[in-house]
């Protein structure tokens, strides 16, 4: 049975990591669902991108995951941030082992506000790290501690989608998706 994941978008979601997260895990064979938290499916990324979700995110709260993993942007984070149901499906991610991340201002605009980065070590967009209550690795492009990986910014976004596929899928995989990526 392949892994599933759950990309949530919004409007100002940051396109390039939108993009590679959705592209990369799909080129691992991960199920990807791609679900707008807004209450239409297509969103207007940060510059201008258009994106047509799978998805409502409302469709999808009673959807367990193997991975949730938020894409930054401004103001696209503060969207998911301020999701109240995704959330939800976040912190049950988290006090239930499965695998959640975040990239960009999300880790810091989404995750940290709501304990979701508590007793964890992560990283974010540079413009944003001093809002992480934990400093010990914001100087890393990807910091996986425990089940939540983060990263930095459109720069690490297939460094951190490969992450993500190495937590879902194991080394090999990664190393399957990532050669022909000629990285």
């Amino acid at each position: 049975m392949a892994a599933t994941a759950l990309i949530p978008i919004a409007n100002g979601s940051e396109d390039i990591e939108s993009v590679t997260l959705i592209d990369v895990l799909r080129r691992a064979e991960v199920e990807v669902t791609v679900a707008s938290v807004h209450d239409q499916k297509t969103i207007t990324a940060a510059r201008s991108t258009i994106i047509t979700a799978d998805a409502l995110l409302a469709d999808c709260v009673d959807t367990q995951y193997d991975l949730i993993a938020l894409p930054g942007g401004m103001p696209g984070a503060e969207h998911l941030g301020s999701c109240d149901p995704l959330i939800g499906m976040l912190r049950a991610q988290k006090d239930e082992g499965r695998w959640y991340g975040a990239i960009c201002a999300a880790p810091a605009v989404a995750l940290e506000p709501h304990g979701l980065l508590s007793g964890r070590a992560a990283t974010a967009h540079p413009g944003f790290q001093q809002r992480l209550a934990n400093q010990s690795a914001v100087a890393d492009r990807v910091v996986v501690d425990g089940n939540c990986i983060t990263s930095q910014g459109p720069g690490t976004a297939i460094e951190f989608a490969l992450e993500l596929v190495n937590a879902l899928c194991g080394r090999e995989k990664r190393q399957q998706v990532g050669a022909p990526m000629v990285l």
